[in-house]
């Protein structure tokens, strides 16, 4: 599919305009950016290793291992600082744009990838520890987060997600410069994956792989879709269908009382709140910034409909309201609602 003609000034569009660009005639590359830099370092950690399995890195709508290739896909917001803006703006956050997020993922990404090119999931004692490869993928899983049979890395608990997260995860940990999981792991039932990830890749450090293969799915080159299409998809993906059951816990913080009628209104307390909260909790949960948006956009939707004001000193509320919203976040993940990474 040939491309077609993006003006020469294509980064200095505003985002109403570029959105309307396909993803396919965006004129941009992994050579000569920062992720090519991050690359080499992920090819360097894997070489340390004795690690000598050809990787190939080609762009595409979001970071995936294609099941049966040696290829690793590269979201294509990471090949320009602009589309990275873009990103941002349409989702609040950029999936690996920071240097050691990046690298995470990364590693991640070359569990999956060792995984296809050694054929380890044939492995009898790799079903044991990880599960069989051939359970579907959920649409969505619930966590325990108190298990202990199952590293963090990516998320606290995206391991448990399904059995080729779990041994791209335990690989990640493994591949870790300074990991020290001996110790992080120490009492836990992780530590025996962990303890068999360090034989086998001593096992297959200095050999060839048995696929080779460096098929491309759904390269960018190929997708017609534009970047307003691409980002409608992808905030459908990571939205919520929260019910409004907040009533009760907000009225604990505000009120309509008349007595409160002079104090700032919920909605102004929390639209001033709402970047750093969805921030702390994204953190504290490794749910998606903007499925906590939502979550916090229809709160904020409910204070308006109460027309609920201050209750309590700001200092009171703005740590109460931010232990509400992550209780709220737990629960909606643990719901059965948190979906699988895409």
């Amino acid at each position: 599919m040939p491309r077609a003609a993006v003006p020469p000034d294509w980064p200095d569009l505003p985002d109403e305009e570029l959105l309307n660009l396909r993803l396919a005639d965006l004129p941009i590359a992994i050579e000569g950016t920062v992720i090519e830099t991050r690359l080499a370092q992920l090819k360097a950690e894997l070489t340390d290793r004795g690690l000598k399995c050809p990787m190939h890195f080609y762009l595409a709508a979001e970071w995936f291992t294609p099941d049966g290739t040696v290829s690793m896909a590269v979201p294509f917001y990471l090949a320009h600082p602009r589309l990275e803006r873009l990103e941002k703006a349409q989702m609040l956050e950029v999936e690996g744009g920071e240097h050691e997020w990046c690298m995470r993922i990364l590693r991640h990404e070359a569990g999956h990838v060792i995984d296809n090119a050694y054929k380890l999931r044939l492995r009898r004692r790799r079903r044991e520890l990880f599960g069989r490869s051939s359970e579907p993928y959920p649409e969505f899983y619930s966590p325990k987060p108190y298990s202990k049979s199952f590293v963090m890395h990516l998320d606290p608990w995206y391991a448990q997600s399904h059995p080729d997260e779990d041994f791209a995860e335990t690989f990640a940990v493994w591949l870790t410069p300074q990991a020290q999981w001996e110790r992080r792991y120490a009492g836990w039932a992780a530590v025996k994956k962990l303890q068999y990830m360090h034989t086998l890749m001593q096992e297959i450090a200095g050999r060839p792989p048995l696929v080779a293969s460096t098929d491309e799915l759904e390269p960018l080159r190929r997708m017609r879709t534009t970047l307003r299409q691409h980002y409608r998809k992808k905030r459908r993906h990571y939205g919520v269908e929260h019910p409004k059951f907040y009533d009760r816990d907000l009225r604990r913080l505000f009120s309509d009382r008349p007595e409160h009628a002079g104090n700032m209104t919920a909605v102004q307390f929390l639209s001033r709140l709402r970047r750093p909260l969805r921030r702390l909790v994204a953190d504290w949960t490794g749910i998606y910034q903007y499925t906590i948006d939502k979550v916090l956009e229809d709160m904020i939707a409910r204070c308006r409909v109460l027309k609920l004001r201050l209750a309590v000193p700001e200092d009171q509320a703005r740590h109460a309201f931010t232990v509400l919203l992550t209780v709220q976040t737990m629960n909606y993940l643990h719901s059965g609602r948190h979906r699988v990474a895409l």
